[in-house]
């Protein structure tokens, strides 16, 4: 199975290959934020409990979350492998992640880390801001501090996944194309 953790600040253009990895290896894509939204939407008791806590402000714990992405994965037993957007986000969610994956017989086969300077990001991002109308890609400098939010707390999940030879960084910066290539060399060898 085909396990994998796309890794980049925002703007460096996962949502893009995410999208083209789905089709090329037939992953099932596994974003946190849908899969709660998902949850909520159904009314399960994980949903119930996630909508109490979010509607209060509050985040949602990972062993909920956990929860949710094992009721996803046992509800796609023939898949060919998944790939996980928005998280892990910490080198704790990412052992909670190991924990399930392996009492489920599988395991994250790699972490695939887009690498794009920030000055680069916050074009891109000024750029998507135009055509999708988000304000947070909008002002530079809620950019900018979403970027150093990254490097400062996310950015650090990289070394978890490098102590266990699974992280392999791929420049993000080219024509997607280009960039598409770069993954399926990486994940074609694993």
């Amino acid at each position: 199975m085909l396990n994998l953790v796309l890794f980049g600040p925002p703007g460096a253009g996962k949502g893009t290959q995410s999208n083209l990895l789905i089709d090329k290896y037939n992953l099932v894509h596994l974003s946190t934020g849908d899969i709660l939204r998902g949850e909520i939407a159904a009314g399960t008791a994980l949903g119930l409990e996630a909508k109490t806590l979010m509607d209060k402000g509050d985040l949602v714990p990972d062993k909920i979350v956990i929860g949710m992405i094992s009721s996803k994965l046992d509800n796609n037993p023939t898949a060919n492998g998944f790939i996980f957007d928005g998280f892990p986000r910490t080198a704790a969610q990412a052992t909670a992640l190991d924990t399930l994956l392996s009492g489920k017989g599988t395991a994250i086969s790699a972490m695939l880390s887009l690498k794009v300077e920030d000055a680069e990001l916050i074009k891109r991002l000024l750029e998507r801001g135009k055509e999708s109308g988000r304000a947070d890609d909008k002002n530079e400098s809620i950019i900018a501090n979403r970027i150093n939010e990254y490097n400062n707390k996310t950015a650090p999940l990289k070394e978890f996944y490098a102590a266990q030879n699974k992280l392999s960084e791929i420049e993000g910066v080219g024509s997607i194309t280009d960039i598409a290539q770069k993954l399926n060399t990486v994940i074609d060898s694993l």
